[in-house]
């Protein structure tokens, strides 16, 4: 069973075909990033626009690149089911998403299914891993989210903590835009990080650990303090920089980690799942497969062109929404797109 899915939750346009859930026939991706760079953020209006211009060669990209043609998607054994992102992201991409998968289930007579974009990070690892299988536990972490996912089942979550100001990601970006350094801030403080020295710079770490929610803002205005408070060595010694970045890099991973694997001790959880944009962090990477090996606990991550969004992590988790026997018609998709979009049991 070969499923479509599509992805413009935010300022990636992309399409794929996947076979049974796990098997990529194609997987295509535009991205934005040079375009918000200027402007070190994504601008929702320039985003839509973006999409509506990408969205119809990466469709047909996708299908070629999968061997098929767009007339053999008329055919029942070609595609079953087309998947697309309902939310949660940016209200004018979600809608452009939408509409497009919408025209096309009606023009080639497919069963549309709604995927909230955090169930594609959470699955999206099966794409890689196809013996995995829940129950596992789940860290998204991204620009927009950091959530703790107990995964019960497919289709049945958790949600034992998620950030309660700033996202993993979003505090990065803020900390770049900061040091005077290029946006996305991810890859740049990475890099910076690299040429510092980690322990430089004393950031408490914001643990929280009256529960399992996260916060990054006082992180990020403690290091707004230390730039304002050390601007004349700043300006003195430009290395100074990789200090702050490697500092303030190590601050957000210990966060992370530390959390997630006391929740995995604490739930019974062999198994973790991380996902979303930030896991392209090597530093991050690393130091959980590290902290999950010393206590018996296997760390899964995504290689780098599923950490961040992608169409083909939709697609696999439309196969199994698919196969639950949650295919809706069109007609009742009346809370869809939906920017501000939950996880929630399939059995809602």
């Amino acid at each position: 069973m070969i499923t479509l899915g599509i992805e413009t939750s935010c300022d990636e346009t992309a399409v794929a075909l996947i076979e049974n859930g796990r098997k990529i026939l194609s997987n295509v991706v535009s991205s934005q990033q040079k375009m918000h760079a200027q402007y070190f953020g994504v601008v929702p209006e320039l985003a839509s626009r973006a999409h509506l211009e990408n969205i119809n060669y990466v469709f047909e990209k996708a299908v070629t690149d999968a061997g098929f043609t767009l007339v053999d998607l008329h055919k029942k054994d070609v595609v079953s089911a087309i998947s697309v992102t309902a939310g949660p992201g940016l209200m004018g991409s979600l809608l452009l998403g939408w509409t497009f998968a919408n025209t096309i289930s009606y023009l080639y007579k497919k069963p549309l299914v709604p995927v909230n974009h955090l169930e594609g990070h959470i699955f999206g690892i099966l794409l890689e891993h196809p013996q995995l299988k829940p129950p596992f536990l789940s860290l998204i972490v991204s620009g927009g989210h950091t959530e703790l996912v107990l995964v019960k089942n497919f289709g049945s979550y958790k949600v034992l903590g998620k950030t309660r100001d700033d996202a993993a990601g979003e505090a990065f970006d803020k900390v770049a835009k900061l040091l005077n350094l290029t946006y996305p801030g991810g890859p740049v403080i990475e890099k910076s990080a690299r040429g510092g020295n980690a322990s430089a710079v004393k950031f408490t770490r914001p643990y929280l650990w009256e529960n399992w929610d996260f916060s990054f803002s006082g992180l990020k205005t403690a290091v707004v303090y230390y730039v304002r408070d050390n601007a004349a060595k700043i300006a003195k010694d430009k290395t100074h920089v990789n200090d702050i970045c490697a500092s303030f890099q190590s601050a957000v991973v210990d966060t992370l980690v530390d959390k997630t694997i006391e929740a995995a001790k604490k739930f019974k959880m062999k198994n973790v799942v991380i996902g979303g944009g930030v896991t392209a962090n090597g530093f991050l990477k690393d130091t959980f497969i590290s902290r999950g090996k010393a206590n018996k606990i296997h760390v899964y991550v995504p290689s780098r062109g599923l950490c961040t969004d992608n169409a083909a992590m939709i697609a696999s988790v439309g196969y199994y929404k698919y196969k639950s026997a949650k295919a809706y018609k069109i007609s009742k998709f009346k809370k869809y797109p939906d920017p501000n979009m939950e996880l929630e049991d399939w059995n809602v």
